[in-house]
């Protein structure tokens, strides 16, 4: 198995917030605050999440130059690891 792909599942199965941040991207893109509402995470933990599965390369940001209404999607690392974990 990739070495990138057991680092993520290792983060996604240490932290039920990340993981169902990832899961709720997995039906599409969305904002931290369409996340909170669907997770019933408050929104300063899905942005300090959404942080920790960007710098691993989990999910992106599509328009990180925006201040407010920043929306996010799974990259292809994000799905291959939820497809190992499902």
């Amino acid at each position: 198995m990739r070495d990138d792909l057991v680092k993520g599942i290792s983060l996604l199965k240490s932290s039920k917030y990340r993981l169902k941040i990832t899961r709720s991207l997995k039906v599409g893109i969305k904002t931290p605050s369409e996340i909170s509402k669907l997770t019933d995470i408050r929104l300063n933990h899905i942005s300090k999440s959404l942080k920790e599965l960007k710098e691993n390369g989990l999910v992106e940001c599509l328009n990180e130059e925006s201040r407010k209404g920043r929306i996010y999607k799974l990259t292809k690392l994000g799905v291959d690891v939820l497809n190992e974990i499902s």
